[in-house]
């Protein structure tokens, strides 16, 4: 049957059946909301380039994971600015480390209630901001993966609840998977970096957690754009090596890669809404050329509607008061 039988309007001529009528929901517990500690701050700094979001002292990680709680969003994601660096990057494994002391204030004041979840990267920590070891101008893969092993066991010692390995080099999912079964964390879990883009779209995170390169760029360890098999093949071997979570980061130009690894794997998938992203709908909003509400909503649903179970995202604290205004 075709018009005037079949009238798709019909269920869209009220608010009432438009929302019976929709195929994806978004909700607080499908997002994850990122926290910068800086050892170094003694009041939230704000990020010049990130509109409304701050890197917080350690004395004010607990209330910002219980206003997020309060939101509804029960994951959080750390990400540690240290007030020494070094080419090793040794303050990321330090035990009094800055993510360690914050994941453990975090678990003793929330417990199981908030799932806590630390990057694992090196580039926050060195001097060259690269995210692996440097040695005669090359990322050299095999001599990082025993440091990011020792960050990890270090983050579950704490009391992480997921360990988020985003440094790209090949294997460091099984390097860590070993190094947390074989020191009695093996209910740590991993939620894998997998297709982390080479993009454009991480200035204002670097900006944040000062972590440019020095040299070079990170095209030798992060994925090309243009490829989706080479980014589905870097998801299967994760998965294979013991990753938990897959994530595709970042998200809005890559929603063809969320689909893809949506239809292709049966485990749960997250995308990173990442700072470029965030940035560029602050800066529109601000300028009063969209409504800012209802285009963020309106992404955060683009990009589960791809297929992501899981988003990281620095809205993640706004939504909850949307939901019912968009």
């Amino acid at each position: 049957m075709s018009f005037p039988s079949v009238r798709m309007r019909r269920l869209r001529t009220t608010i009432a059946l438009r929302e019976i009528t929709n195929e994806v929901e978004l909700n607080p517990t499908d997002l994850v909301y990122p926290i910068f500690v800086d050892e170094s701050a003694k009041n939230p700094l704000p990020i010049r380039s990130m509109p409304g979001y701050y890197r917080l002292p350690l004395n004010q990680v607990v209330k910002e994971a219980r206003q997020t709680l309060e939101q509804g969003v029960k994951s959080i994601i750390l990400f540690g600015v240290p007030s020494k660096k070094d080419e090793l990057g040794s303050e990321a494994f330090s035990e009094n480390g800055i993510v360690q002391r914050a994941i453990r204030n975090l678990k003793k004041e929330f417990g199981d209630t908030l799932v806590v979840i630390s990057d694992v990267c090196l580039c926050e920590y060195t001097t060259h901001g690269h995210c692996g070891i440097v040695k005669d101008g090359k990322i050299q893969n095999d001599l990082t993966l025993k440091v990011l092993q020792k960050v990890a066991i270090s983050h579950a010692k704490a009391g992480a609840d997921m360990v988020a390995p985003s440094a790209m080099m090949d294997g460091q999912v099984r390097l860590i998977r070993e190094g947390l079964d074989d020191t009695g964390y093996e209910q740590t879990a991993i939620l894998a970096y997998s297709a982390k883009f080479a993009s454009s779209f991480y200035g204002p995170f670097r900006e944040a957690v000062e972590s440019t390169p020095q040299f070079g760029n990170r095209k030798t360890y992060q994925l090309n754009y243009r490829n989706s098999r080479e980014a589905l093949r870097e998801m299967e071997l994760d998965l294979d090596e013991g990753a938990d979570i897959l994530m595709v980061k970042p998200a809005i130009a890559y929603l063809d890669i969320i689909h893809a690894a949506k239809a292709k794997f049966n485990v749960p998938l997250a995308a990173y809404n990442v700072s470029g992203e965030y940035a560029m709908l602050k800066a529109a909003a601000q300028n009063g050329w969209i409504d800012e509400r209802v285009s963020i909503y309106e992404t955060l649903i683009g990009i589960k509607r791809a297929g992501a179970d899981l988003i990281i995202t620095y809205f993640a604290k706004d939504v909850k008061s949307w939901l019912n205004t968009t």
